[in-house]
């Protein structure tokens, strides 16, 4: 991303004279994504948003969206506070952003000295990422490259309002556009589809504890009401949490249980001939070290044995072999991403945007503030999940599948 996005100084001068708002969400949210990618738009993307909404003379506000889980696997109550430049998780270590910068750069620069594939590439800035991550205290490329977009914004937004907004797991949506409304399959809706689709049966995850999530409208509506509430603040400089697990918790069990309830009641046609199957119930597990035990025993173990006999078979089943062990490393990729948030054991606290709510709540008057929903209160957890939340889920599958098979249709008749 360019700082001056493309324009020279005076199409850029004349392009932000009017700018009173705005919103930075471009983010890349893979969690496993290459490290210089997520650091391009996470991090140096914040940056020149930043140094773009200094420019603006009647900006009232820089709306920045981050994640909750820039906290990474802290305990307990956290708290709605900024992350100082420098910053990390770990004791005893200290981030220069300028530092990983220049690493990249170098790795990069390496890479290309030997001649690398672009497969090889993508592996070792994917690799880089998750081992930089860890070295600081953050699960994934992702949530480090979101922290330090922060700490860039704490350090250079100074006489530039600024709101930061961070939600936690973001699911479908609860009422708009309408319920169950999503764009891609993603964090814990990847379970529900591979669920239905019988491609996994077991998972990782402490039914007893708390899984934040909320729904996408819930955070559009708390952004609008930040951007009106702080329009006319110069001095606006404030963190919100937007999250469900303070004021409104939900165990996983209410989704376990929502879940095999509603397969029960609607079983999905996986069955030979396209009829509908009863599903068994999932298995979870409640720690990586059971579950890891388990794939050893079920998958690894036959896995080795396969190995042998197609080694014997002169090859026989190489084929086969490669294709089950993608399948296992990929799910024991998926159980390593996921585990810092199936077993997370934090609360986020919310209290500013309490505030906000209140803010709002007392212009009843007006007919418009009701329609900006975001107190988690409001949702009956296990309805959204049955009603809107899993069937959004096989809607979209549903949707995507037909877009595929149309497109492999337009292929064979050209």
């Amino acid at each position: 991303m360019k700082e001056n996005f493309g324009l020279d100084n005076s199409q850029l001068k004349e392009f932000s004279k009017d700018i009173d708002i705005i919103i930075n969400g471009a983010a890349t949210t893979n969690f496993f994504e290459r490290y210089d990618v997520a650091f391009d738009t996470n991090v140096l993307g914040a940056k020149h948003v930043c140094a773009f909404a200094k420019n603006c003379p009647k900006l009232k506000m820089l709306l920045h969206v981050s994640t909750a889980y820039v906290a990474g696997e802290k305990e307990g109550l956290i708290s709605e506070k900024p992350f100082l430049m420098g910053e990390t998780l770990r004791v005893g270590t200290y981030l220069d952003i300028e530092s990983e910068l220049n690493l990249i750069n170098k790795t990069k620069r390496e890479l290309i000295a030997n001649r690398s594939t672009d497969k090889v590439v993508r592996k070792a800035m994917k690799e880089l990422g998750l081992k930089r991550a860890r070295h600081f205290g953050w699960a994934n490329t992702y949530v480090f490259t979101k922290a330090m977009g922060e700490m860039l914004l704490e350090h250079l937004h100074e006489g530039c309002p600024m709101v930061i907004i961070r939600p936690s797991i973001i699911t479908s949506t609860l009422k708009d556009p309408f319920p169950g409304w999503m764009e891609g399959i993603r964090t814990i809706d990847i379970v529900i589809a591979g669920y239905a689709k019988q491609t996994m049966s077991f998972f990782l995850a402490d039914l007893d504890l708390i899984m934040d999530v909320i729904p996408g409208d819930m955070v559009v509506s708390a952004m609008m009401v930040a951007m009106v509430a702080h329009s006319k603040d110069q001095q606006a400089h404030i963190i919100y949490h937007v999250t469900s697990s303070h004021h409104n918790p939900a165990t996983y069990a209410i989704l376990a249980d929502s879940g095999h309830r509603y397969f029960f009641d609607n079983p999905p046609c996986t069955g030979r001939n396209g009829e509908r199957v009863r599903l068994k119930k999932m298995r979870f597990f409640r720690t990586t070290a059971s579950l890891r035990l388990y794939m050893a025993i079920n998958y690894k173990l036959p896995l080795e044995m396969l190995h042998l006999v197609n080694i014997t078979l002169c090859g026989v089943f190489s084929r086969r072999c490669s294709e089950y062990n993608r399948k296992y490393r990929f799910l024991t990729l998926l159980i390593e991403l996921y585990a810092p948030y199936v077993l997370f054991k934090g609360r986020f606290d919310d209290n500013n945007l309490e505030r906000l709510r209140m803010v709002r709540n007392k212009d009843q008057n007006n007919n418009e503030a009701c329609w900006f929903d975001f107190d988690p209160r409001s949702i009956k957890w296990d309805d959204y999940f049955y009603n809107v939340l899993i069937p959004g889920v096989l809607k979209y599958m549903q949707t995507e599948l037909h877009s595929t098979s149309q497109n492999s249709n337009d292929v064979a008749r050209l």
